[in-house]
């Protein structure tokens, strides 16, 4: 992920939007008591966790393939796909909602004083998920070799479908 950071986003700008993003987090926190977990919490045995984490990178590899042709023209040129964040109802394994978080800048610089004036700005594409979507059945979507155009289970769209929705 790192030689990923360092070719699209620099340092500083990556900072900052970390920075903001934590903000958004803190200040949109819950209780941790209800029906509601994290998906990463559900994930049980070598084939769910290399299917989760296996489809994040190849998530972000497949956004990579295709940001300067789509989302990165523009403004901000340089968006980062940040983390996939998936709510699971603990009892039944259904999905609550799945949020893609990504981060961008644009930065211009003042002639007339040399500064670099930054606008970071930060995207939570929500995944277009049918009602009753398990958890399992996403991770079956996250194996296949290009998860970000697979169908989602029990819909005709895709992962990309919401990011076109969103970025």
């Amino acid at each position: 992920m790192s030689f990923i950071r360092s070719r699209r986003m620099p340092g500083a700008a990556f900072a900052a939007a970390m920075c903001l993003l934590s903000v958004a987090f803190a200040a949109s926190a819950q209780s941790s008591s209800g029906p509601y977990t994290d998906a990463e919490n559900r994930l049980s045995g070598d084939d769910e966790v290399e299917a989760w984490y296996g489809g994040m990178h190849k998530l972000r590899r497949d956004f990579d393939q295709i940001c300067g042709d789509t989302f990165c023209e523009g403004d901000y040129s340089n968006i980062y796909a940040l983390r996939l964040r998936c709510s699971v109802v603990a009892a039944s394994g259904l999905l609550g909602r799945c949020v893609w978080v990504f981060a961008a800048s644009n930065e211009e610089i003042d002639p007339a004083s040399g500064r670099i004036v930054v606008q970071p700005k930060i995207w939570r594409c929500v995944l277009p998920l049918a009602p009753k979507t398990s958890l399992s059945s996403l991770l079956a979507v996250l194996a296949q070799e290009r998860p970000l155009y697979a169908p989602l289970p029990n819909s005709s769209r895709s992962i990309y479908d919401g990011l076109s929705d969103c970025l």
